[in-house]
């Protein structure tokens, strides 16, 4: 089973994403975060038991966003994969993300299929190739 964290901060794409990933097998909701700090604090405090194995995060949020929070979250629970989901293919956030720790960048629009493989992709601890976006 591979566990995602969910972090947007738009709560009805959350409950979509959330509806939509589990209803895919083996994959499990395990948290959400309305914001990139509330990311942060997840993961940071995260209890007993595994850790989410893939956080998917939006790039674009109010006060810290995706960028740094990736950074954060990456320096301290580098198992934890990041998946970059954005409205826009920007080649300089991904550049930026890619920079920060993001194994792969997805566009919110992008196929169900798409997420799912990058997401099986990124807990199987794949590189940066596991994007469909290079930059």
């Amino acid at each position: 089973m591979i566990r995602i964290v969910l972090a947007d901060d738009h709560a009805q794409f959350r409950a979509y994403l959330r509806a939509l990933l589990e209803q895919q097998p083996g994959l499990c909701v395990v948290g959400e975060a309305a914001h990139g700090q509330a990311a942060i604090d997840l993961l940071r405090d995260w209890g007993a038991g595994p850790l989410p194995d893939v956080l998917l995060m939006d790039v674009e949020m109010p006060g810290i966003g995706g960028v740094e929070a990736t950074r954060a979250i990456r320096a301290a629970r580098p198992s934890v994969g990041v998946i970059a989901l954005s409205l826009h293919h920007d080649p300089h956030m991904v550049a930026a993300m890619r920079e920060a720790g993001a194994s792969a960048y997805l566009v919110k629009g992008d196929p169900l299929p798409e997420l799912v493989q990058a997401i099986t992709r990124v807990a199987g601890g794949a590189g940066p190739s596991a994007s469909r976006h290079p930059g």
